[in-house]
């Protein structure tokens, strides 16, 4: 007879996550949605099997995260006693629509895993739909604003000219910010302008290549032969003692204090170089099926979102180059 009880479940779906070669931060999003649910499913309801779980339950559960806000519940009483939530400025603010369909989406995934294995005989989110979402603009740097960023950085201090060097190399080719800050030496095709992406540390687990231009070619260069002057390390952009690669979390701090230095908007996330490499290349004349291959997209269908971004202006800049009467001569 299976063990149904929610924490065997839970325990046995990361473990299947894991043979799937998921990424640290997909399993942590999983686990902590799964033992959430799980715990409010107890409190709530004494619900501690898989197979008691309903659609009026998922419904209710939705509902209880819009009235409860953000911070409101954990995992574990330990937890809320070393975060101290009440504390946060947003503590019981909203949970935003984004938040909750994420949530929705891990659930499904579980629910689904289960479902597959004939462990559940219904699925409860079986006719859950995600929550309509606002979509907010992408986030973009205009050319004044990127020049007055770059001008306030000090190349005498190993960090600010590794970090000059990043945030030019993801605006020439359009990676992540995780991706460029495992990259190797070795990746770098100098001499080609092309960088090789493996695929244990690109988001869709697939090898694939990026380019860069003449000018972040001689920055690539220059910062390597400063970079190996100061510290050991076979990867491209790593922290100074120890030699390991800089962090996400590190560069973002170190990005919101160049944009202050700057007087620039410290909302603006290191995401946006990606966002604007995106965008550029649209209005460039980049075909969408190039632009999404080289973005690591999954589909095309996913990169055709950027262009829901383009301004009047932006529209006006590319109908230029196309108008009819124009062309005649």
């Amino acid at each position: 007879m299976q063990n149904l009880d929610f924490d065997y479940q839970i325990d046995d779906f990361m473990l299947y996550c894991r043979t799937q070669q998921l990424r640290e931060k997909s399993m942590q999003s999983y686990e902590q949605t799964l033992r959430l649910f799980e715990r409010w499913c107890v409190e709530q309801f004494q619900i501690n099997k898989v197979d008691a779980v309903t659609e009026a339950v998922i419904r209710r559960y939705v509902d209880d995260l819009i009235a409860r806000g953000k911070y409101s519940f954990y995992v574990d009483d330990k937890r809320k006693n070393v975060n101290y939530p009440e504390r946060r400025r947003d503590y019981r603010k909203p949970i935003s629509p984004s938040t909750i369909n994420n949530y929705l989406r891990n659930l499904r995934v579980f629910f689904n895993w289960l479902e597959r294995d004939y462990l559940i005989a219904k699925n409860p989110m079986k006719k859950i739909r995600l929550l309509k979402v606002n979509r907010k603009a992408k986030e973009y740097i205009s050319d004044e604003d990127f020049k007055k960023l770059i001008s306030h950085f000090d190349k005498s201090y190993f960090a600010e000219h590794r970090d000059y060097a990043m945030i030019h190399l993801m605006l020439d080719t359009g990676m992540r910010l995780g991706e460029c800050s495992e990259l190797l030496v070795d990746d770098v095709i100098l001499h080609n302008r092309k960088i090789h992406l493996r695929a244990e540390i690109t988001k869709g687990r697939r090898d694939r290549s990026v380019f860069f231009s003449q000018r972040t070619e001689l920055i690539l260069r220059k910062w390597i032969q400063y970079k190996d002057r100061y510290c050991e390390s076979g990867y491209l952009f790593p922290v100074k003692r120890g030699g390991h690669n800089v962090s996400v979390s590190g560069f973002e701090c170190n990005f919101k204090r160049y944009l202050l230095r700057a007087g620039l908007n410290d909302n603006i996330s290191p995401h946006c170089l990606r966002n604007n490499f995106a965008k550029r290349c649209l209005m460039n004349g980049m075909d969408i099926f190039t632009l999404s291959k080289i973005l690591g997209h999954s589909s095309v269908t996913v990169t055709e979102q950027a262009y829901l971004d383009l301004t009047d202006e932006d529209l006006g800049k590319k109908y230029a180059n196309y108008s009819p009467i124009s062309s005649i001569r």
